[in-house]
């Protein structure tokens, strides 16, 4: 352990990890984010905080158990002609909760009155729940990837801990973000929709390399970022007629 302090190779293992992890968990925040925003305003942060310990206890949990999450890629049913594992299929039951999460969210959003959406409520206990769902499916996701990228089991935690204390910062203000801009919202309801299908075809073998989907995401977010530009520039020059 004292070796690894001192070890530039262990240095750049832990921050290249750290900045992997914290990309893959853009979308623990935004699905964090849409779940805390039904919760009544008072439990918000508290949803947040309880969600993000929930999916840093779920890794540190998986991590201790390598040598079982590895077994979870081992086939146990033939559907279609295709070995599925249980990894397999937490991803397809996960991918399938994702879409039908998101669909109903955008149906609410184009047809109920913005009145009785900003009314509609549920429990912190429902909210929690829906949170782990998630998280057992991205912490497997994490891990399998935390222990292809590094050697040392203290290096992948101190990682993963690392990564969990930014979005621990960033899900407030992204939280309060996506709540005052439906048009956010829209685009983060797609997002995990791409995410729910790629999900879905990974169970099925079917790999959608993530650096495809986080391209698109980002390139869209560009594009939304310039629309958010455009409105507020027409909206100062209707306030200044001058």
């Amino acid at each position: 352990m004292v070796d690894l302090l001192f070890s530039v190779d262990a240095w750049v293992a832990l921050l290249t990890l750290a900045v992997l992890e914290i990309v893959l968990g853009i979308d623990n925040i935004i699905f964090l984010s849409l779940v805390a925003n039904r919760v009544a305003p008072e439990n918000r942060a508290l949803a947040r905080r309880i969600g993000l310990f929930l999916a840093l206890g779920l890794r540190i949990a998986f991590l201790s158990s390598v040598a079982w999450i590895i077994s979870l890629s081992v086939p146990v049913i033939t559907l279609f002609g295709i070995g599925l594992s249980w990894r397999d299929l937490v991803f397809g039951a996960g991918g399938i909760f994702l879409l039908t999460k998101s669909t109903r969210e955008i149906h609410e959003m184009a047809e109920a009155e913005e009145d009785a959406r900003s009314h509609k409520r549920v429990t912190l206990l429902a909210a929690v729940v829906q949170i782990a769902l998630f998280d057992i499916v991205f912490s497997i996701d994490s891990v399998v990837t935390a222990v292809g990228m590094a050697e040392h089991l203290s290096i992948m935690i101190a990682a993963i801990v690392l990564s969990m204390i930014v979005m621990l910062i960033a899900s407030g203000p992204v939280s309060e973000f996506v709540e005052r801009h439906p048009t956010v919202k829209m685009l983060a309801l797609s997002f995990l929709l791409l995410i729910g299908t790629a999900l879905i075809a990974d169970a099925m073998h079917f790999h959608i390399p993530r650096g495809y989907l986080y391209f698109a995401v980002a390139f869209s977010g560009m594009v939304e970022m310039l629309n958010q530009f455009v409105a507020r520039r027409r909206a100062g020059r209707k306030s200044d007629p001058s």
